[in-house]
């Protein structure tokens, strides 16, 4: 009976700790977002956010994040929003789970709340092209990695208790008003630093004197290296000294002076008439192409090479779709630091890295043979149908004559077509066949979604392994989703037409039927680890399909598997009723091949069929595998 009781009262203890702590999260969170509301109302803002109390705060709200159990808010985005005006204290400085905020690129002005940096949990903040004045608060987050004031009013001199801030990995001062000595900065941890056009003094600090000219450039009185050397003397007010000329040296003649004073004269002249033609040849060029270098992917290009073309006029009409959490104008992603990723069938595509956590993907597409009005419905239409969680979300895009821009999320581990061929050599890490299935289901479910909701007439027409992108979770998501019916060609790479139906070098018509081609083949690229594009040294596109069907009439045997997964066990049957689903996927007859929602239950099933006695009778039969 004693311990019944006792068992009841912890159990009644346990019961009430868990109601407190459920009323402390709730309280956590139900505070945060009155801070937000509060900070909302307070600041104006251009454009309009969905901040409201009557939806969820960590999936709805626009630019918020929270953490994994989605009890706090940890993270504000809201760059270019048009906010202005002054931040008041006691709303967002009482997020103290906060990590990064991001408010670049607006109007706010003001000093800078001390509450905001001085957040305990703050890791990265985001604050440049602003006009906030005043000094930098002294109190700011020991875990702070990033700090951005750049571009912005702040004067007054950089304080001393940096140098506490020991994981400091990036400090960007450029472009205020900062004066007063240069402080002695020994951060172990600092790679990024630049105090660029701001009023200094004093020398360089020795620990400092890594870092290149640029980062120091466009102070007057600052030196050392890598300036210029200091001058022994300094004047009166503690400013180096200024270095006179010898007052023993010989005067010019006066034939000299004038030589100088005419060359002078021609020089400007020059100058003059060489910017008088630069400007008029800009002038009629106004709207010419983006200026993209031959840049390997993965190297980095300068902001002005990706968007070199857009008119000025023009660089803050980058239209968003409805729910998306991005916030950023043209001109934000123009100044990002950009890479190439690819070039693709129907244009090239880049990373463009706004800030620590936004990171989208920029494609460039060309050959658009449709009006202004036509492309924005089209592209209405392609964003509400891209709301799938196995297609990449279509975020915005941007239109003018001579240029179109579609911004996509960035899926972090690549396509498919890298991990079944990139790197066959020594140390790769092989795609196994549980990922494979998985990846091919999902990509299925993407394409079938396509052809239901788009409607009899609308296909994807460019499915292939490398429009097939992955999550870090190996989700598989259909990317390019309604260009091609955007174009006015058909693309002839052969990395293209060794995915089309034959009906579609006939027709130049992409249907439901011929994406269900693609994607057969798509499975037998899967299966084979072999792409359907030209062999080296070889001109001609390797027809997957006609090789499968020559290895299958011969004698069915494991050569058409690739070799990394027969190195997998019991998996031989399961691949062998995927290869029936891929080459009934690849008749040539179009009415003879399956629908996509076909394709879908067909895959499904090959997974329900899968039993420990079927994986078993795998194994006994795995040399003896026959024609099904």
């Amino acid at each position: 009976m004693v311990n019944l009781v006792k068992h009841q009262l912890i159990s009644a203890t346990i019961f009430i700790l868990l109601l407190h702590n459920l009323y402390i999260t709730t309280a956590d969170l139900t505070s945060d977002a009155q801070s937000l509301l509060k900070f909302a109302s307070a600041v104006p803002h251009l454009r309009k956010l969905n901040w409201n109390s009557s939806i969820p705060i960590c999936t709805s709200w626009v630019g918020i994040k929270c953490n994994d159990d989605q009890t706090r808010v940890t993270a504000i985005h809201l760059p270019g929003i048009g906010l202005y005006g002054q931040i008041p204290v006691n709303t967002i400085g009482k997020l103290d789970a906060l990590k990064i905020l991001s408010l670049r690129s607006n109007f706010l002005s003001g000093n800078l709340p001390s509450d905001i940096p001085s957040i305990q949990s703050l890791q990265s903040l985001y604050l440049q092209h602003n006009n906030f004045s005043g000094q930098i608060p002294i109190l700011i987050s020991p875990q702070m990695s990033v700090l951005d004031l750049s571009f912005n009013s702040f004067s007054g001199n950089i304080p001393d208790t940096i140098n506490n801030l020991t994981r400091l990995t990036s400090l960007n001062l450029q472009f205020n008003s900062f004066s007063g000595n240069f402080p002695n900065i020994t951060l172990n941890r600092l790679r990024f630093l630049n105090v660029s056009h701001n009023m200094l003094n004093g020398s360089v600090p020795v620990s400092l004197q890594k870092f290149p000219v640029s980062s120091f450039e466009g102070n007057t009185f600052l030196c050392g290296p890598p300036l210029s050397q200091c001058s022994t003397l300094t004047s009166s007010n503690g400013l180096p000294s200024i270095p006179t000329h010898s007052t023993k040296h010989k005067k010019l003649n006066l034939g000299v002076i004038i030589a100088i004073v005419l060359g002078g004269l021609l020089f400007l002249v020059l100058l003059f008439m060489l910017l008088f033609f630069c400007f008029k040849k800009k002038n009629e060029d106004s709207v010419s192409e983006l200026k993209v270098q031959a840049v390997a992917p993965g190297k980095n290009e300068k902001s002005d090479d990706f968007g070199s073309g857009v008119q000025a006029a023009e660089k803050n009409k980058l239209v968003f779709f409805e729910g998306s959490v991005y916030n950023f104008d043209l001109e934000d992603l123009l100044r990002a630091s950009a890479e190439v990723l690819g070039k693709g069938s129907y244009g090239t595509a880049y990373k463009a890295i706004l800030d620590e956590e936004t990171t989208v993907v920029v494609k460039r597409i060309r050959e658009v043979g449709v009006p202004k009005k036509d492309f924005e419905q089209h592209m209405e239409f392609v964003g509400r149908l891209g709301r799938h969680p196995n297609i990449v979300p279509l975020c915005a895009y941007y239109w003018s004559k001579d240029e179109k821009l579609l911004v996509y999320e960035y899926m972090h581990t690549g396509s498919l077509s890298s991990l079944l061929h990139g790197n066959r050599g020594i140390g790769r890490t092989p795609l196994d066949w549980d990922s494979r299935v998985k990846i091919s289901l999902e990509a299925a479910k993407g394409i079938a979604h396509i052809h239901s909701e788009g409607g009899a007439k609308f296909a994807h027409g460019n499915i292939k392994s490398s429009n097939i992108l992955l999550t870090r979770d190996l989700d598989g998501c259909v990317s390019d989703l309604g260009l091609a019916p955007l174009m006015t060609f058909l693309p002839t790479k052969s990395r293209c037409i060794g995915y089309y139906a034959p009906e579609v070098i006939e027709t130049r018509k992409f249907t439901h039927k011929s994406d269900v081609y693609s994607f057969g083949v798509l499975l037998l690229e899967i299966l084979t680890g072999k792409a359907p594009i030209p062999s080296s040294g070889q001109d001609d596109v390797v027809d997957l399909p006609r090789w499968v069907r020559s290895v299958v009439r011969e004698e069915w045997t494991a050569e058409v598997f690739d070799v990394e997964l027969m190195k997998q066990q019991h998996v031989e049957e399961e691949m062998v009723q995927m290869l029936q689903i891929g080459l009934a996927c690849v008749t040539r007859v179009p009415d003879m091949r399956p629908s996509m929602e076909e394709v879908v239950k067909m895959i499904v099933d090959l997974r329900l069929s899968d039993s420990s006695d079927y994986r078993a009778s795998s194994e006994d039969n795995k040399s003896n595998v026959v024609t099904p």
